[in-house]
This record gives structure tokens, C-alpha cells and sequence, in this order.
């Protein structure tokens, strides 16, 4: 790979990561390119080259971070012994990352309206939707639940998780609030799957 190369992966690395830290802590509204310059040190010229827009780098952020929830998602369902514990180990992990404010903020509250529905649907396909389909998918092999409803209980079970995520993150004792969420969520996938 040549230097110029590298030197534009690591550029724009690095206005991911600085713009990461600025959404998370004052929002997509709340932060302005030029604070992305000041605090990234690069120049108008560089940030452009690599994102067209505020969008554009916004976009880019939710990428990164919904990889990252991806990644704990995956780590901790990883464990599970059966596609059962896989998934609500999943879901579990889920909640627990609703505690993390670069989360909330990017991924729960600014990503809808920044990138729109169905952007903001088709990047969270790309990750932890995803994930839930293919463990949904897996648990239906096992015959636990009807192979053509994996997508519409995937939908719902998405939007339990999601709705769920908001109320801990807003609530005045959210560790409180994820403790009684957890075991909301186990004791609906227990109804939903007999287990």
C-alpha cells in the first residue's frame, strides 16, 4: 500500500474519530465542521476530500459505531451453548450497550432523523439487525419457532429492544431501569420461545 495511501486511511480514521466523540457529547446538531476541524487539526480541504457533508461524516460515524455494537453483540452471544442463549445473550448485550452514551446518541437518537429511516434501517441490517435475524434464523432451524415469521419477529423484537434501550438511557436511575429490562427481556423470549 503507498504512503498516500495510508496517509488517507489514517486522515480519515481520524475525522471519524474525533467527530465520533464530538456527536456523542453535543449531538449531530450540536456539532459544527468547524469544531470537527479545530479538535481534528486538519484543514476544510481534508475533510472534504473524504465526505462531502456533515451527513456524510455522520453517516460514516454510525457505521463505526454500529460495527462496534456488532462486535459486543457478538462477543458475548458468542458463549452460548444452543441458538436460544446465543440469542438472549444478544439481546441482553444490547441493553447493556444502551448504557454507553456514544450509543445512545449516534445510534439510538441522531441516526433516525440525520440519515433517515430507512438508512438508518439498512446500516442496523448491516449489524445488530442483522445479528438478530441470523439468530432468530438459527433458533427457528431448531424448530423453536416458524421459519416464515423469522423477519416479522426479528421486526418486533427490534423495536421491543429499541424502545427499551431509550426508556434506560433516559431514566433517572438507568442501571435500576436496565436491571428491570433485563428481565423484561427474559421473560419475553421465554414466552416467545418456551424456554
Amino acid at each position: 500500500m503507498s504512503i498516500r495511501v495510508e496517509q488517507g486511511q489514517a486522515t480519515r480514521q481520524q475525522l471519524v474519530a474525533v467527530a465520533t466523540d464530538l456527536f456523542a457529547r453535543h449531538g449531530y446538531e450540536g456539532t459544527s465542521i468547524e469544531a470537527v476541524l479545530a479538535a481534528s487539526e486538519l484543514s476544510r480541504g481534508a475533510l472534504y476530500h473524504h465526505f462531502a457533508s456533515k451527513e456524510a461524516l455522520f453517516e460514516a460515524v454510525l457505521e463505526r459505531v454500529e460495527q462496534t455494537i456488532a462486535e459486543r453483540i457478538v462477543a458475548a452471544a458468542s458463549a452460548g451453548p444452543d441458538p436460544v442463549s446465543r440469542l438472549r445473550a444478544g439481546c441482553l448485550a444490547w441493553l447493556r450497550i444502551a448504557e454507553d452514551p456514544t450509543a445512545q446518541q449516534i445510534a439510538l437518537i441522531d441516526a433516525p432523523s440525520v440519515v433517515g429511516w430507512q438508512k438508518w434501517r439498512e446500516i442496523d441490517g448491516r449489524y445488530a439487525f442483522g445479528l438478530l435475524k441470523s439468530a432468530l434464523a438459527a433458533v427457528a432451524a431448531e424448530g423453536r419457532i416458524p421459519a416464515e415469521q423469522v423477519e416479522l419477529l426479528a421486526h418486533m423484537l427490534l423495536a421491543a429492544l429499541l424502545e427499551l434501550a431509550l426508556v434506560i438511557a433516559r431514566a433517572d436511575k438507568p442501571r435500576a431501569a436496565l436491571e428491570t429490562g433485563e428481565v423484561a427481556v427474559e421473560d419475553l423470549l421465554r414466552k416467545l420461545l418456551g424456554a
